[in-house]
């Protein structure tokens, strides 16, 4: 059920954020440029279908976490070349579905205790918009660890 749950939303998803805003070609372009820094800093990824780039580094425990849910969480952002655009040390308290695309795809396949690290498209992040500092069309990476499932 997690699976099917986990596929519909990627494929809404997909469907409502990636269509229409970039081409083929820019997508390719996403691609090369993630799978680049994946290679450069040795690291293996799956992508999912919407084009979510992620590891697992620990799986938690306990239940998945729900899209209706409110995490605490840590994590740091940064973009390819390593420049962080944001981080908390802190846990920080987000409700899932509030968040990027991303973030939301990611967080579904996570427990309390998990650890994770992804490379986020901009159809997956913050697209075509400017949002503090980071610029459009921006490539985002991520580590997090999910500390509590509220």
């Amino acid at each position: 059920m997690k699976r099917l749950n986990l596929f519909l939303f990627a494929l809404v998803s997909t469907l409502l954020f990636s269509c229409g805003s970039y081409s083929d070609d820019e997508l390719a372009t996403f691609d090369k440029k993630i799978e680049k820094h994946l290679k450069k800093k040795n690291i293996e990824c799956e992508k999912s279908a919407s084009g979510l780039y992620y590891e697992i580094l620990e799986e938690g425990e306990g239940e998945f976490v729900q899209f209706t849910n409110k995490v605490l969480v840590k994590y740091k952002g940064t973009f390819l070349n390593g420049d962080v655009f944001d981080e908390q040390t802190e846990p920080v308290e987000m409700a899932v579905s509030e968040q990027i695309n991303a973030w939301k795809e990611l967080m579904l396949q996570l427990k309390k205790g998990s650890k994770a690290y992804m490379v986020a498209p901009p159809q997956l992040g913050y697209g075509e918009y400017k949002i503090e500092k980071v610029p459009p069309n921006s490539i985002l990476v991520y580590e997090l660890e999910i500390v509590d499932v509220l």
